[in-house]
Protein backbone atom coordinates (compact mmCIF):
# COMPACT_ATOMS: atom_id res chain seq x y z
CA UNK A 1 0.00 0.00 0.00
CA UNK A 2 2.89 2.37 0.89
CA UNK A 3 4.33 1.42 -2.72
CA UNK A 4 0.82 2.42 -4.34
CA UNK A 5 0.84 5.80 -2.46
CA UNK A 6 4.58 6.29 -3.33
CA UNK A 7 4.29 5.65 -6.30
CA UNK A 8 1.03 8.03 -7.32
CA UNK A 9 2.78 10.90 -5.23
CA UNK A 10 5.65 10.95 -7.67
CA UNK A 11 3.32 10.28 -10.97
CA UNK A 12 1.38 13.24 -10.19
CA UNK A 13 3.55 15.30 -8.26
CA UNK A 14 4.98 17.53 -10.56
CA UNK A 15 1.48 17.90 -12.45
CA UNK A 16 -0.10 18.74 -9.36
CA UNK A 17 2.96 21.63 -8.42
CA UNK A 18 2.25 23.45 -11.87
CA UNK A 19 -1.47 23.64 -11.36
CA UNK A 20 -1.50 25.09 -7.70
CA UNK A 21 0.31 28.30 -9.17
CA UNK A 22 -2.00 31.10 -9.19
CA UNK A 23 -2.90 32.35 -12.83
CA UNK A 24 -2.56 36.29 -13.53
CA UNK A 25 -5.97 37.29 -13.94
CA UNK A 26 -6.87 41.07 -15.11
CA UNK A 27 -10.60 42.08 -14.12
CA UNK A 28 -13.24 44.61 -15.58
CA UNK A 29 -13.14 46.98 -12.60
CA UNK A 30 -15.95 49.35 -11.74
CA UNK A 31 -13.53 52.86 -12.25
CA UNK A 32 -12.20 50.85 -15.87
CA UNK A 33 -16.15 50.03 -16.43
CA UNK A 34 -17.65 53.69 -15.74
CA UNK A 35 -14.51 55.06 -18.18
CA UNK A 36 -15.68 53.20 -20.79
CA UNK A 37 -19.28 54.31 -20.07
CA UNK A 38 -18.77 57.08 -20.08
CA UNK A 39 -16.64 57.33 -23.11
CA UNK A 40 -19.06 55.08 -25.46
CA UNK A 41 -21.94 57.46 -24.45
CA UNK A 42 -19.27 60.66 -25.43
CA UNK A 43 -18.71 58.76 -28.68
CA UNK A 44 -22.40 59.17 -29.50
CA UNK A 45 -22.69 62.35 -28.45
CA UNK A 46 -20.02 63.71 -31.07
CA UNK A 47 -22.09 61.74 -33.48
CA UNK A 48 -25.10 63.94 -32.20
CA UNK A 49 -27.08 60.14 -30.98
CA UNK A 50 -28.35 59.41 -27.36
CA UNK A 51 -28.37 55.57 -26.02
CA UNK A 52 -27.86 53.05 -23.41
CA UNK A 53 -24.65 51.52 -22.97
CA UNK A 54 -23.97 48.75 -20.62
CA UNK A 55 -20.43 47.08 -19.24
CA UNK A 56 -19.98 43.55 -18.29
CA UNK A 57 -17.19 41.58 -16.42
CA UNK A 58 -15.38 38.20 -17.50
CA UNK A 59 -18.26 36.68 -16.14
CA UNK A 60 -21.27 38.36 -17.53
CA UNK A 61 -22.38 40.26 -14.50
CA UNK A 62 -23.63 44.00 -15.19
CA UNK A 63 -21.05 46.25 -13.94
CA UNK A 64 -22.05 49.56 -14.96
CA UNK A 65 -25.25 50.96 -16.95
CA UNK A 66 -25.76 54.52 -17.97
CA UNK A 67 -28.52 56.53 -20.16
CA UNK A 68 -29.17 59.11 -21.73
CA UNK A 69 -32.69 60.67 -20.93
CA UNK A 70 -35.47 60.24 -23.42
CA UNK A 71 -33.98 57.10 -24.73
CA UNK A 72 -36.53 54.00 -25.11
CA UNK A 73 -36.83 51.52 -21.85
CA UNK A 74 -36.37 48.89 -23.84
CA UNK A 75 -32.77 49.72 -24.95
CA UNK A 76 -31.46 49.01 -21.32
CA UNK A 77 -32.38 45.66 -21.51
CA UNK A 78 -30.57 45.55 -25.12
CA UNK A 79 -27.27 47.11 -24.09
CA UNK A 80 -26.79 44.20 -21.73
CA UNK A 81 -27.49 41.73 -23.82
CA UNK A 82 -25.66 42.92 -26.80
CA UNK A 83 -22.92 43.26 -23.99
CA UNK A 84 -23.55 39.70 -22.68
CA UNK A 85 -23.55 38.21 -26.02
CA UNK A 86 -20.28 39.88 -27.07
CA UNK A 87 -18.38 38.55 -24.15
CA UNK A 88 -19.74 34.87 -24.23
CA UNK A 89 -18.97 34.33 -28.11
CA UNK A 90 -16.30 37.04 -27.49
CA UNK A 91 -17.08 38.16 -30.76
CA UNK A 92 -18.47 41.83 -32.03
CA UNK A 93 -22.07 41.22 -31.87
CA UNK A 94 -22.29 43.12 -35.55
CA UNK A 95 -19.53 40.24 -37.07
CA UNK A 96 -21.46 37.65 -35.08
CA UNK A 97 -25.28 38.82 -36.54
CA UNK A 98 -23.76 39.08 -40.36
CA UNK A 99 -22.09 34.91 -39.18
CA UNK A 100 -25.67 34.07 -38.41
CA UNK A 101 -27.38 35.09 -41.12
CA UNK A 102 -25.20 33.59 -43.61
CA UNK A 103 -23.73 30.32 -41.98
CA UNK A 104 -26.42 27.12 -40.99
CA UNK A 105 -23.98 26.51 -38.23
CA UNK A 106 -24.66 29.68 -36.41
CA UNK A 107 -28.18 30.36 -37.54
CA UNK A 108 -29.61 29.01 -34.17
CA UNK A 109 -27.89 31.38 -31.99
CA UNK A 110 -30.80 33.43 -32.02
CA UNK A 111 -32.55 30.99 -29.97
CA UNK A 112 -30.11 30.69 -27.28
CA UNK A 113 -31.49 32.94 -24.58
CA UNK A 114 -30.33 36.09 -23.46
CA UNK A 115 -27.55 36.41 -26.60
CA UNK A 116 -28.46 38.89 -28.69
CA UNK A 117 -27.51 39.30 -32.31
CA UNK A 118 -27.42 42.94 -33.30
CA UNK A 119 -24.59 44.86 -33.76
CA UNK A 120 -23.47 46.91 -30.26
CA UNK A 121 -21.96 44.30 -28.39
CA UNK A 122 -17.81 44.53 -28.22
CA UNK A 123 -16.06 42.35 -26.12
CA UNK A 124 -13.00 43.45 -24.44
CA UNK A 125 -9.51 42.25 -24.52
CA UNK A 126 -6.42 43.43 -22.30
CA UNK A 127 -3.31 41.89 -22.14
CA UNK A 128 -4.41 39.18 -23.98
CA UNK A 129 -7.55 38.00 -21.96
CA UNK A 130 -10.97 38.77 -22.36
CA UNK A 131 -11.62 41.06 -19.16
CA UNK A 132 -15.27 41.66 -20.13
CA UNK A 133 -17.76 43.38 -22.98
CA UNK A 134 -18.94 46.69 -23.92
CA UNK A 135 -22.66 47.24 -25.21
CA UNK A 136 -24.45 49.61 -26.89
CA UNK A 137 -27.99 50.70 -28.06
CA UNK A 138 -31.03 53.17 -28.85
CA UNK A 139 -28.34 55.03 -30.90
CA UNK A 140 -30.70 54.85 -34.09
CA UNK A 141 -29.01 51.45 -35.62
CA UNK A 142 -26.48 48.88 -35.51
CA UNK A 143 -23.45 50.64 -37.13
CA UNK A 144 -23.71 53.61 -34.68
CA UNK A 145 -24.27 51.81 -31.49
CA UNK A 146 -20.94 49.29 -32.98
CA UNK A 147 -19.16 52.53 -33.55
CA UNK A 148 -20.00 53.93 -30.12
CA UNK A 149 -18.67 50.89 -28.38
CA UNK A 150 -15.41 50.02 -30.39
CA UNK A 151 -14.15 53.61 -30.35
CA UNK A 152 -15.16 54.16 -26.31
CA UNK A 153 -12.41 50.75 -25.89
CA UNK A 154 -9.98 51.77 -28.41
CA UNK A 155 -9.56 55.29 -26.69
CA UNK A 156 -9.89 53.73 -23.03
CA UNK A 157 -7.76 51.21 -23.96
CA UNK A 158 -5.32 51.98 -26.63
CA UNK A 159 -5.01 47.69 -27.63
CA UNK A 160 -6.25 46.70 -31.09
CA UNK A 161 -9.68 44.93 -29.84
CA UNK A 162 -11.63 42.43 -32.36
CA UNK A 163 -13.72 43.48 -34.94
Amino acid sequence: MKRLLLALTLATGPGMAFSAEPAAVYDMTQSLSNELATEALSVCHGMNRQGVVAVVDRGGNLVSIMRDDNVGPHNTQAAWRKAFTALSTKTPTKQLTTKAQSSPDSVNLNTVSDLLLLGGGVPVKYRGQWIGAVGMAGTGGAESDDRCSADAIKKVLGESQPQ
